[in-house]
């Protein structure tokens, strides 16, 4: 019966042994991932729809990015972006103090390339006066105000961007006479009830008198004009004493702020520009990368979750799939097929899947960017890059998801399969 046993053994062995090994062609390994695709096509693309979204977040968060970014030249605040402010912490210095900015800063900056307007300040410590706009003090009512004075040259009122409510603003001449003129700004003036200056309205500071020549109503630069009373430099230098001016407005023409920024200390410290401060508006190269960064980080955590999920979504679907499809790996299995070859056509058709989503979610992503574009009016901007890469993005999300679904098919013995297809 040994014998026998180890004959029948020989034989079997001698037949498998003239069995060819299974040949499976890239081909075939092709068409049969597509027929498996398109037998349930309402599946696939519903598997696919995970990617699809995900793709297309990327694509239209890079996309609108990088447009919003190109964009911050042309529509950049031209407010911010033609500022630059000087100042100096030496402005009330001592006589014996060397002072940092000089009384013909107005003069020295607008003669630079690139400067529209240049006008500085400073703050004129008043003590203990108090205004009013009445030289009776009323006792039934409050007549006297605590009001800041500043003293500015005449180019302070185009350097800041100003608008008079009534009257004109000082020029250069009521400077050097140190003439006694005022200009309000809107809240001080509506503190001390003056409202026309066709009467030459008076207010008093302590003691002394100033005729109000104009009413200020707004600035888009130096916000603290509009609480104060503005008196020409010559006339603070005059009665108040003031040493120097503390602050330069400078209002540039688009592009040059640099530039002044750098030139700036020099006109007007020579010497040791150093002790001057600037204040200028950032690059604009710099503030287009901190908008795609900022934007970028926002929308890749959302474009990533959404990636995430339809990955997960694919990973179930195929797997889903490969336990409805006991019977035909087992019945491939039985013909020749090996556990690679089963792997390979479900990483494939995952693969295809997440491709598909890709390719649909990259379109998506582009037509996205360019609607944006055009509601905008702005010039779509894409890095030519970024429709390559998206959908083999989304084709190695659908090879990651398929992993654990083609090993678990791979696994599957012929015997196993074709007996779970028969119950």
């Amino acid at each position: 019966m040994k014998r026998r046993a180890r004959r029948a053994r020989g034989k079997r062995s001698a037949a498998m042994s003239r069995i060819p090994r299974s040949r499976f062609r890239v081909l075939d390994l092709v068409t049969e991932s597509l027929a498996g695709l398109f037998a349930r096509p309402g599946r696939s693309l519903l598997t696919a729809l995970g990617a699809v979204l995900g793709i297309a977040a990327l694509v239209a968060t890079l996309g609108v990015a990088n447009t919003a970014g190109n964009q911050i030249v042309s529509t950049f605040d031209e407010l911010s972006a033609t500022s630059v402010v000087l100042t100096t912490d030496q402005g009330f210095s001592g006589a014996n103090t060397r002072i940092a900015l000089p009384w013909d800063s107005e003069q020295r900056l607008t003669r630079l390339n690139g400067v529209v307007a240049a006008g500085s300040m400073a703050d004129v410590g008043l003590g203990n006066a108090l205004v009013r706009s009445v030289p009776i003090i009323d006792p039934l009512g409050q007549t006297e105000f605590q009001i800041p004075m500043i003293a500015a040259s005449p180019g302070i009122y185009p350097a800041s961007r100003g608008k008079l409510t009534t009257g004109r603003w000082y020029d250069h001449g009521h400077s050097e006479r140190a003439d006694r003129v005022a200009v309000l700004g809107s809240a001080a003036a509506q503190r001390l009830n003056i409202t026309r200056v066709d009467q030459q309205p008076v207010v008093f500071v302590g003691d002394v008198s100033f005729v109000v020549v104009g009413i200020l109503a707004q600035v888009e630069r130096q916000p603290e004009l509009l609480s104060a009373i503005i008196v020409p430099e010559g006339t603070a230098r005059e009665i108040y004493k003031l040493k120097s001016p503390s602050t330069v407005q400078i209002r540039t023409e688009v592009g040059a702020a640099s530039l002044i920024a750098a030139q700036g200390p020099i006109a007007v410290a020579p010497d040791d520009p150093s002790t001057v401060r600037v204040q200028a508006p950032p690059e604009a190269e710099d503030l287009r990368a901190e908008v795609q960064e900022n934007v970028n980080a926002l929308f890749l955590i959302l474009g990533g979750v959404s990636l995430l999920v339809g990955g997960i979504g694919i990973a179930n679907v195929t797997l889903v799939s490969v336990l409805e499809r006991v019977s035909e790996i087992g019945l491939r299995r039985a013909l020749g097929a090996g556990r690679r070859h089963i792997a390979y056509q479900f990483l494939l058709e995952s693969t295809g899947v997440g491709l598909f989503g890709g390719m649909v979610g990259t379109s998506l992503g582009v037509l996205t960017v360019v609607a944006v574009s055009a509601a905008r009016t702005w010039t779509p901007v894409l890095n030519p890059a970024i429709p390559v890469a998206a959908p083999l993005l989304g084709a190695a999300v659908g090879l990651l998801a398929g992993l654990y679904p083609a090993l678990r098919a791979s696994l599957f013995e012929p015997v196993d399969s074709l007996r779970a297809s028969a119950n």
